[in-house]
């Protein structure tokens, strides 16, 4: 007997981009507010921010902060419309409470609609390193139907990842996911820059994201400092990279800016997101660390 198609609703970019890799984009029914995937458009959305995306980043930091100390939802979820997708798996996850919708506010969205979700699977995706995101993978696939598809993926992101050639000489690399508070790279940004070739000045792989302040940062006096602000794209962080060269900004006189080894990415597609573009990502940052801009994926400010 032949399985019938899942109906999927991925509430997180990662997922999504996932399931369109694994060839099961026909079978996603609904997204999330910040699912770009060329192939989602159209679907029904499930999610919104309760924070102005377009904000000053940091009004965003100070909003967040708050709702995160409050113990307030940074997403809502459309309870009523997803029980009318009536999908057989849903995928959030439970790294990152500001990135993206955790099982809780799914739970907190259908708690009141008798007999919501009767039969479907709630998949968390939880990978905080490279191993991690290849294992979400093959969960995903297998919760899927499309196992065999999980490993041969799997496999050669692997393969990918070992065939990046690093740089010899070890530059000192600073990471920034936030740059107005400043934030340091984690999870799996760390293993990017040593696959790369670099030193990691801050941050550990597996580990979260960190405040940090332009202090340190003078005091760790970094190489190459790369911005890869969260979720957003190479036009966004290269903005946000200008900003940190302009008059009366904290970062002008580091040893890096003044040097011209401040680079903008494209953090969305290459570094935030636990998909497997982070092995892309990786080979941006060995291409940037040798000078060389990736064109669409980085630039020198």
């Amino acid at each position: 007997m032949t399985r019938p198609a899942p109906r999927i609703v991925s509430l997180l970019p990662s997922a999504t981009d996932l399931l369109f890799d694994l060839e099961l984009g026909e079978h996603v029914v609904g997204v999330s507010h910040s699912c770009d995937h060329p192939g989602a458009a159209g679907r029904p959305v499930l999610t919104r921010s309760v924070v102005d995306p377009q904000a000053p980043q940091a009004e965003i930091d100070r909003a967040v902060s708050e709702a995160v100390r409050e113990g307030r939802a940074l997403y809502q979820v459309d309870g009523a419309l997803l029980d009318e997708l009536n999908p057989d798996l849903v995928v959030t996850q439970g790294v990152c409470e500001v990135c993206a919708v955790t099982p809780g506010t799914i739970d907190a969205a259908v708690r009141y609609l008798p007999g919501c979700l009767p039969a479907a699977r709630v998949l968390s995706l939880e990978g905080r390193s490279v191993a991690g995101i290849l294992a979400d993978l093959t969960a995903l696939a297998g919760a899927a139907g499309v196992p065999g598809r999980g490993a041969a993926l799997a496999r050669q992101a692997g393969a990918d990842w070992q065939g990046i050639v690093p740089v010899p000489h070890a530059p000192r690399v600073l990471t920034l996911e936030w740059t107005d508070p400043p934030f340091y790279g984690g999870h799996w940004v760390p293993e990017q820059v040593e696959r790369a070739g670099g030193v990691n000045v801050l941050g550990a792989a597996g580990t979260d994201s960190g405040r940090t302040s332009w202090t340190q940062v003078a005091a760790l006096d970094p190489d190459v400092i790369v911005v890869m602000c969260c979720g957003y794209d190479l036009g966004e962080n290269l903005a946000f990279a200008r900003a940190l060269r302009a008059p009366g900004s904290p970062a002008r006189g580091l040893r890096a800016v003044q040097a011209g080894q401040l680079w903008a990415t494209d953090a969305g597609a290459l570094f935030s997101r636990p998909a497997l573009g982070v092995v892309r990502g990786a080979a941006v940052l060995a291409d940037l660390l040798r000078g060389h801009a990736a064109p669409g994926a980085s630039v020198r400010v």
